[in-house]
């Protein structure tokens, strides 16, 4: 899996004096963008190829707390992709002092900027995601019928 480290900033933080529920899914989103990046498609490229990745659902399991300046180590890796790439599941485990924190489970497709549709993502990216470690429960989704090639 795809891993790095991060914190619970100033701004993560709830009335309750803890890491609120949104701070867990950009933690996520951080990561993700991060490994995309490394493989050279930061936010730049994306702009360029106006491709985005859009979130069908999100769905959250809180196992343990953060607090300000807490540390947390923040995987990705996949719980499920169609064979097209226009599918995904992606799956962020959030730890604390190695042990599990929360897990960040979505369901997202590649959405076309400027016609507002779904699409199979260009060839890199999907090599990109292909490389991504597997979770113990991932799945293959189907393919979107209605996807096309994104251009590139």
């Amino acid at each position: 899996m795809y891993e790095r480290k991060l914190m619970a900033g100033w701004r993560d933080i709830d009335t309750n004096s803890h890491m609120g529920n949104t701070a867990y899914l950009d933690k996520a989103v951080d990561v993700r963008m991060m490994y995309f990046a490394d493989w050279g498609f930061p936010m730049s490229e994306f702009v360029r190829l106006r491709l985005g990745p859009v979130v069908m659902r999100d769905e959250v399991d809180y196992y343990r707390e953060f607090r300000l300046l807490d540390e947390m180590t923040v995987s990705f890796g996949l719980a499920g992709l169609s064979p097209d790439g226009s599918r995904m599941m992606l799956r962020n485990d959030i730890l604390r002092d190695g042990k599990l924190a929360a897990r960040v489970t979505t369901t997202a497709g590649w959405l076309d900027l400027a016609n507002r549709k779904l699409v199979c993502p260009p060839a890199k990216v999907l090599q990109a995601m292909r490389n991504l470690g597997r979770s113990e429960d991932y799945k293959d989704l189907p393919n979107i019928s209605s996807a096309q090639p994104a251009t590139e």
